[in-house]
């Protein structure tokens, strides 16, 4: 039975060409593609795959937030992030949310390949050149995060963070998230709390950061 794929990424030709890679393998098929989160997250529950492959940098929700969503939503389906990002930020973030895989947009068609199998099967994969130190890095944090070395902001808060780093205003908010204005500035005064951060500027450095955001797709 071969391994239902779809590629979520903005870009147009990686979609096409990660599709061309993987159409001369027999165990592989892709049936379906997205250029933002909410439709890669829309074809996941849509298409319930095998495996989603997804970028970090996503237009409307990105990459960690949408594997977040598929991972509790769509529970059958394996998330390997496909990216240029190789901070360990990135990497961890990406792996908190429920990916089961990581690996970098100029790795070898082999490790792209041996990566979907090995998610697909249930396995965690890193490809070479972020294993080693990444994963050490990503086990040492992991155990400590009760002592709150891991962010300490929840799923939402984390969201309204990202919107606002990426210049919604509180309003726009409200209506994409379908709650009140009110609630959006008491997440926004938690947050600051939190982080000890103050300003909109200190805010979008911690978001990109953290990963919870990217400004350069």
């Amino acid at each position: 039975m071969s391994i239902r794929i779809v590629i979520a990424d903005e870009n147009r030709i990686i979609r096409k060409g990660i599709k061309a890679l993987l159409t001369p393998e027999a165990d592989m098929e892709v049936i379906g593609e997205a250029k933002t989160g909410q439709e890669s997250l829309h074809l996941a529950k849509k298409l319930a795959p095998d495996v989603v492959i997804i970028d970090i940098s996503l237009p409307d929700m990105n990459g960690i937030d949408a594997t977040a969503r598929m991972v509790s939503e769509v529970p059958s389906t394996r998330v390997m992030a496909l990216s240029k990002h190789k901070s360990e930020n990135s990497i961890l973030n990406m792996f908190k949310a429920g990916a089961s895989g990581y690996i970098l947009k100029d790795c070898s068609l082999e490790e792209l390949t041996d990566g979907i199998r090995a998610v697909a099967d249930g396995n965690k994969y890193l490809c070479q050149r972020i294993t080693g130190v990444v994963i050490s890095d990503y086990l040492r944090r992991c155990s400590s995060s009760d002592n709150g070395n891991v962010s300490p902001l929840s799923k939402r808060e984390r969201e309204v963070l990202r919107l606002l780093s990426e210049g919604e205003s509180s309003k726009d908010i409200a209506a994409k998230l379908e709650i009140s204005t009110k609630t959006i500035e008491t997440h926004r005064r938690r947050i600051t709390s939190k982080l000890g951060i103050k300003g909109i500027a200190g805010l979008t450095k911690y978001a990109i950061r953290e990963g919870i955001t990217s400004l350069d797709s």
